[in-house]
């Protein structure tokens, strides 16, 4: 099975930058999207909604912001728009969709970013401690998981070019790297904050490169794309049972054509 995550700064941005005419090559079960900045009736038809595919979006109630959205081939069994109770002003903004097949679920995940003004870092925190139950829920259940997406946090060091320049940024705090080595399982942080146990998941990436300067996002300012100043900030967080059903694929991170300031994270799965 084959999962692509993309942000897209703009669905229909990303729409004339060609990215319908390359979803058919790529030939994906499963395309998750994020930051739609779209209201479903301005996406209605071809190419929003396209052939072969179903299609699910949830949108943001602020025109012109956030939303996620899932392509799947296989119509779901199942498909959960937000995550529901405590999660209001979340569900608000677009930031969660779910897509039930048999014992696989697969999500399409946009975390807020809090780099624009303090109040969005307090909810960016805020949110980050609301989903720990959540988390630990899908991990102790005996369902496999695929939360794909922008999580608007680069872990280590190695997942961003200017680490040194970043570490009082958000998206690069301590206490944000810290939460992703609580998700993860590290055992020794990179970090002043001591480690506090493992939420049983697995950056699903990291299974198959071991790379350095791997980078998902570049800002628009400057020459960041041309001299590969970039983040790692996208995902595809799986579930322990999912480890050993990543298989080796070429361009993980496809660059080889731009749709949006994040590259499509591609991974294929045994299932």
């Amino acid at each position: 099975m084959k999962i692509i995550s993309l942000n897209l700064n703009g669905i229909r941005a990303a729409a004339r930058k060609g990215l319908y005419e390359w979803l058919p090559k790529v030939d994906a079960d499963v395309i998750c999207l994020q930051e739609l900045k779209a209201q479903p009736d301005q996406i209605e038809g071809l190419p929003y909604h396209p052939e072969g595919y179903h299609t699910y979006f949830h949108a943001a109630e602020k025109k012109g912001y956030s939303g996620v959205g899932i392509y799947c081939k296989q119509k779901p069994d199942r498909v959960q728009v937000g995550l529901g109770k405590g999660f209001h002003d979340f569900d608000n903004e677009g930031r969660y969709l779910q897509a039930d097949f048999g014992d696989l679920s697969v999500v399409s995940l946009y975390m807020p970013s809090g780099s624009s003004k303090d109040e969005r870092q307090e909810f960016k925190i805020d949110v980050m401690e609301r989903f720990e139950k959540k988390l630990k829920a899908m991990a102790k259940s005996k369902r496999q998981w695929v939360i794909c997406g922008d999580w608007n946090i680069a872990h280590k060091k190695r997942d961003i070019k200017n680490w040194r320049g970043n570490q009082k940024n958000s998206g690069f705090l301590p206490e944000e790297r810290q939460w992703l080595d609580w998700l993860f399982g590290e055992k020794e942080a990179e970090t002043d904050v001591p480690p506090r146990g493992d939420a049983g998941f697995v950056d699903a990436f990291r299974v198959i490169n071991d790379e350095d300067e791997q980078y998902t996002w570049w800002s628009n300012r400057g020459q960041a794309w041309a001299n590969n100043t970039g983040w790692r900030i996208d995902y595809h967080v799986i579930t322990s049972n999912l480890r050993d059903k990543v298989v080796t694929g070429s361009d993980l991170i496809y660059k080889d054509e731009r749709f949006s300031d994040h590259a499509p994270l591609i991974l294929e799965y045994d299932l």
